[in-house]
């Protein structure tokens, strides 16, 4: 049976990356910045939790330094896009690439390897019932992050700030504050999603390995349109995408033909989220 339970599991394990980014992305886009530098920021999780993991012993450690260098590696488009007003959606392109490179060089300078690193002593996180504590953040996430912006005076305002800045600005709000706030939240997010990449779905570093699931992470935001329900069936989405991919591969299926199955979903749904954008009128304020 092609549908089980087995399938479900696998879905939502390969969910929780793509739903911690996307988060961090539907926060900035609240606050008027196109992020796209969230394919970057994860791939910085991932190789600084393997080596701090590596080096300390503890997943936990390897966790927390992904999200410290997540969020420092995001001040690059903060004080880009934010201070300098630079275009956020190239600075977030050459973020991208930066950490292509810079993640490359460091695991042939740190390790002396090149390709990939995994060592039997690198310690992952813990399963709680067949899934990551940092699964069940990822869920808790969505719905604090949903309360704060409907109910709380910090959401109401973030999305003022996306909105109306100028008119934020007569009230005393002040943009460059709050959008400096959620990029650096974007950047612990997709630090969090990358140690869960490679130390709670698999536990190793390889060159590149988020393989497009930040730009997912972008094409859920827009689909989901920045509301943390929508982003979540968003990335649900984009998570069975992948998940009937191994699943076919099991089945025969070329490995090529069923690695694509993710990214067949994303330019549909981009196709689908263009095609909407153009019946209704653009807005202004955002960053980009």
């Amino acid at each position: 049976m092609f549908l089980d339970s087995d399938l479900l599991m696998s879905a939502l394990r390969a969910l929780t990356p793509i739903l911690l980014a996307a988060l961090g992305g539907a926060l900035c886009e609240r606050a008027g910045v196109f992020n796209i530098g969230l394919e970057g920021m994860m791939l910085m999780g991932c190789f600084t939790s393997v080596a701090t993991s590596w080096f300390t012993g503890s997943a936990w450690l390897g966790v927390l330094a992904a999200a410290l260098a997540a969020a420092a590696y995001s001040l690059i488009l903060a004080v880009g896009a934010v201070t300098l007003r630079g275009d956020a959606v190239v600075l977030g392109i050459a973020m991208n690439l930066l950490a292509v490179g810079l993640t490359g060089f460091l695991l042939r300078t740190v390790f002396g390897v090149q390709g990939t690193f995994d060592d039997p002593s690198l310690a992952g996180l813990p399963l709680l019932g067949g899934f990551t504590p940092l699964a069940y953040l990822s869920w808790a996430a969505v719905a604090v992050a949903a309360l704060l912006l409907s109910r709380h005076v910090w959401g109401l305002r973030l999305r003022g700030v996306g909105e109306a800045p100028d008119a934020a600005a007569t009230l005393g709000v002040s943009p460059a504050k709050y959008r400096y706030g959620v990029i650096l939240l974007s950047g612990v997010l997709c630090g969090l999603a990358g140690a869960q990449l490679a130390l709670g779905n698999v536990t190793l570093f390889t060159e590149n390995m988020t393989a497009g699931r930040g730009w997912i992470a972008v094409v859920a935001v827009m689909l989901g349109r920045a509301a943390p329900l929508g982003v979540l069936l968003a990335a649900l989405l984009f998570g069975l995408a992948e998940a009937a991919g191994f699943r076919l591969q099991g089945l025969g299926l070329p490995q090529q033909a069923t690695d694509a199955a993710p990214y067949v979903v994303t330019l549909g749904a981009l196709f689908l989220t263009t095609a909407r954008r153009r019946r209704r009128p653009r807005t202004t304020g955002a960053v980009q």
